[in-house]
């Protein structure tokens, strides 16, 4: 079953996002198990609404790619998470992925 991230990371600005960019390089290279990620910035930092095939992929991810991306450039503090089994989504741009 898939299951939906939402994590909240308070100080972290746009300038830190797209420094994690090419460094995490989850655009180019998406990590295993990604299955759609957005995120938006309001009330000083960060918010991601991630949905993965599983959370363990999801700290894999962050483990191997991330954290270090994040030490790298300094942010400061820890995020705030919270998962949420996905009872279905749908990617209209793939429309062979519309299903969990």
């Amino acid at each position: 079953m898939a299951q939906i991230l939402k994590m909240r990371w308070e100080g972290v600005t746009p300038d830190h996002y797209e420094a994690l960019r090419p460094i995490a390089n989850w655009e180019s290279d998406p990590p295993e198990g990604l299955i759609f990620h957005v995120a938006w910035f309001r009330d000083g930092g960060i918010v991601v609404m991630d949905v993965w095939e599983s959370s363990t992929q999801f700290d894999a991810f962050m483990n191997d790619r991330l954290a270090p991306a994040i030490q790298q450039i300094g942010v400061e503090g820890q995020p705030e998470m919270k998962w949420i089994d996905a009872h279905a989504y749908f990617d209209p741009a793939v429309p062979a992925a519309a299903t969990v």
